[in-house]
């Protein structure tokens, strides 16, 4: 296995000439593209459809460099999108391609990717152990996928699932299902919790008897350090992503993670980059870091570092949107880069105030 990393920038979330670009070059073979995590500039609520029409509009274009259908595509290729690209983030899609390699040998482990899918989920599952369960079988499997066989090794695991829509609850009230709440912006933490535990679950961060539908989005004492979750309503099922290093892979990149400890720890984004480089003292070069994935977060009550903010009381602007913002900036302070995933809503992903980050490098 052999991994290809390639970051398209997007002037719109229609704009596939990136993509195209590539493509006639040379750069990216569209055979070998088996996913795509990606910034759009919606508000990333549940309204947010610049998710869905991103995802149409790559689909159309790889349909026609395949000679398939833009449905084809869409069950070949893995599609993750995060809405929300306030302060500097910049709107971007990072391509996933994988094709044949030898093992690294003696270069040591090199970044592999497994990708496996759930079944669709009905409305009164999301958010329950339903989804947990389910999540964990899935995460099983892309680590399966992807030749890693310790749980050490994982750094990754990126999840894209369903919230509730206004549909949704529709079809639920006239079945007299019960739902985890009638809110589609509120069944975000709900959807983003479950997932998150699901990859805990798989790779041993929590255990089973620890969880139940109770405990979702209510024990933030649960939670994983390497679960990155997000919650759309353009799905029905789960994808799940799972990113590590393997010695079955070959190529010339790594991977690596860290805890961010609130949104301005320059530092832990350093760290995520050493780990990845396998070396605690490395500094940071530009030039080696293809992708940065993180978690944004509000502080608790609001309070960063013992100074006040308006993150959790500003009836404006969603704490998400805050958080994102943030961080965003401190991450491009040190990469220099702002084409970075930022995602916001950090349920059971790390403790409370605290979010996973993760870098790709070139070794």
């Amino acid at each position: 296995m052999r991994i290809g990393v390639h970051k398209l920038l997007m002037s719109s979330p229609n704009d596939v000439s990136g993509l195209e670009r590539m493509i006639d070059a040379g750069t990216i073979d569209p055979r070998e593209i088996v996913a795509l995590i990606g910034k759009t500039e919606g508000n990333g609520g549940a309204n947010d459809f610049t998710r869905g029409f991103a995802t149409l509009s790559l689909s159309l274009a790889l349909a026609r460099r395949l000679g398939s259908s833009a449905e084809d595509v869409a069950k070949r290729v893995a599609f993750v999108w995060s809405g929300g690209t306030e302060g500097v983030l910049s709107p971007h899609a990072t391509v996933f391609t994988r094709s044949a390699g030898q093992p690294s040998g003696a270069g040591g482990k090199r970044l592999a990717l497994g990708i496996a899918v759930t079944r669709d989920f009905a409305p009164e599952e999301v958010g329950t152990m339903a989804e947990v369960r389910e999540v964990a079988a899935a995460t099983k499997k892309a680590q399966a996928e992807a030749g890693i066989t310790s749980a050490k090794d994982v750094h990754y695991v990126q999840v894209k699932g369903p919230l509730l829509t206004p549909a949704a609850v529709a079809d639920a009230d006239s079945r007299g299902a019960k739902l985890v709440t009638r809110d589609p912006n509120g069944s975000k933490p709900y959807a983003r919790g479950a997932t998150a535990l699901g990859v805990a679950l798989a790779l041993g961060e929590v255990a089973e008897a620890s969880l139940g539908d109770a405990a979702i989005a209510q024990r933030l004492d649960l939670f994983s350090t390497v679960a990155n979750t997000s919650a759309g309503g353009e799905l029905r099922n789960c994808e799940v992503l799972l990113f590590g290093n393997s010695e079955t892979a070959g190529g010339d990149l790594r991977i690596g993670h860290a805890v961010l400890r609130d949104v301005i720890d320059a530092d832990g984004v350093r760290a995520a980059i050493a780990d990845a480089k396998g070396d605690p003292k490395a500094s940071v070069d530009p030039a080696q870091i293809l992708a940065i994935f993180a978690k944004a977060e509000a502080p608790p009550n609001g309070v960063l570092r013992g100074r006040r903010t308006t993150m959790l009381s500003d009836a404006d602007i969603n704490y998400e949107r805050h958080a994102r913002a943030a961080l965003g900036a401190v991450i491009a302070s040190v990469t220099g880069d702002a084409a970075i995933f930022v995602s916001g809503g950090t349920e059971h992903q790390c403790k409370p105030g605290e979010a996973p980050i993760a870098a790709i490098v070139r070794a």
